[in-house]
């Protein structure tokens, strides 16, 4: 064969390889770029501004010590006097009784065990009658179910009854006072020392602090919390018991516990409840060192008001409000956005801050989370989804195969 044709026949061949190979290569380029990840874009994130509120100003008598708190709220809201521990006189009754329960558990509804009072508990009487103490009337042989009875103690502050439950639970006061000493320490209470049942021992002393935080426990206990909350019962053989708890239904206050002794003055452990939008707060404070119970209930109703307007419902964002903007190498954009409306109920100056995150997207649907928005509220927090309002999608095969640069430019 001639050298000609041969030379021919090899140009062919390398052309026709040549042309292969390119369409090869055209081929892997475009299975390359059709199936390589799309890059991600970050988010231009805009952050939520701080929220203020003025300090709320509480008015405070100007004798005594107190302090006041609220349900779901750490320790107290503001406090006034010198916080020392103080004898409490018959609020002391309120550690009587949440120790009884603890040892005899008592349903909202339920009557409990019976009571039975004896020549003992008669005798019981005539001996707290002589300390001045105050009292209500017993019968020997008398049958009072442990809710009745416990009636009897808190509302009419009879410290005869104190006495009797203790010894119907634990055997003796002496008894009680090993478990509740116990309990005090088991909660925390260390500005809380006991002596006797009723508060009539002026060795019976608390902190405001403390008593806040027995006011909490006695409104966690239901059948507690509707016993204070009473303004009168009826029981067996005695008739009509009165609470001494001449607040109650004034200001929103439903319980707790009176007390007077020379040496406590007039007090009230109390608690207050009242709405903010759709929540209900509950107030939990105390009063001590009164000079009379008229004088420190108008006290409490002044304390109660001035602290009310402290609590406000304020918006932290509402549903679609932007956060973050998207957008796409490939010219496409969207935004993150508020799932839905968030509020939090704040007191007086907390401190509310937020901080919007969102992560890298490269595709996304409409609707997809991106990230979240939360919010510090005090020592709480609140956290809303942030969600693609927009979709981002693949660009195609075109501009996969036309921007190699971008599509393969992270990697």
């Amino acid at each position: 064969m001639p050298s000609a044709s041969r030379s021919t026949i090899l140009r062919r061949r390398f052309a026709v390889l040549g042309g292969l190979l390119v369409v090869i290569l055209l081929g892997g380029y475009f299975a390359t770029t059709s199936a390589a990840a799309l890059p991600a874009s970050a988010a231009t994130l805009t952050q939520p501004a701080a929220l203020t509120q003025p300090a709320t100003a509480m008015v405070w008598p100007g004798i005594g010590e107190g302090a006041i708190g609220a349900v779901g709220y750490d320790g107290v809201l503001g406090s006034s006097g010198s916080q020392a521990a103080v004898p409490i006189a018959s609020i002391t009754k309120m550690i009587t009784s949440l120790v009884l329960l603890d040892a005899k558990p008592l349903a909202v509804t339920e009557a409990g065990p019976d009571v039975k009072f004896t020549d003992a508990d008669v005798q019981i009487y005539y001996d707290v009658l002589a300390q001045d103490g105050s009292v209500a009337p017993v019968v020997s042989g008398m049958v009072l179910s442990q809710r009745q009875a416990l009636e009897g103690m808190l509302l009419p502050s009879a410290n005869n009854y104190s006495i009797t439950l203790a010894n119907w639970a634990f055997g003796s006061v002496d008894a009680y006072l090993k478990v509740a000493r116990a309990w005090l320490t088991d909660h925390g209470l260390t500005g809380t020392t006991i002596a006797d049942t009723s508060g009539l021992s002026p060795g019976s002393a608390s902190t405001p602090a403390d008593l806040v935080e027995i006011g909490k426990l006695v409104l966690k206990n239901p059948a507690l919390a509707s016993i204070v909350s009473e303004k009168t019962a009826v029981l067996p053989t005695i008739g009509t018991v009165t609470n001494t708890n001449e607040m109650l239904g004034d200001h929103g206050v439903d319980g707790i516990k009176t007390g007077t002794t020379d040496e406590a003055g007039a007090c009230l452990l109390f608690s207050a409840d009242f709405t903010v939008g759709e929540t209900t707060v509950t107030l939990v404070g105390v009063l001590l060192g009164g000079t009379t119970h008229d004088t420190l209930d108008a006290d409490i109703g002044r304390l109660i008001e001035s602290v009310k307007p402290g609590f406000r419902e304020v918006t932290l964002t509402e549903a679609g409000a932007a956060y973050g903007a998207y957008a796409s190498v490939w010219g496409q954009s969207g935004t993150a956005v508020a799932a839905g409306p968030a509020s939090a109920l704040v007191w007086s100056d907390t401190a509310v801050t937020g901080v919007a995150t969102a992560r890298p997207v490269g595709v996304g649907a409409d609707g997809d989370t991106v990230g979240s928005l939360d919010f510090t509220v005090g020592t709480k927090t609140v956290s809303v989804p942030l969600v693609l309002d927009g979709t981002l999608s693949d660009p195609g095969p075109g501009w996969r195969f036309t921007h190699p640069g971008e599509l393969f430019a992270s990697r």
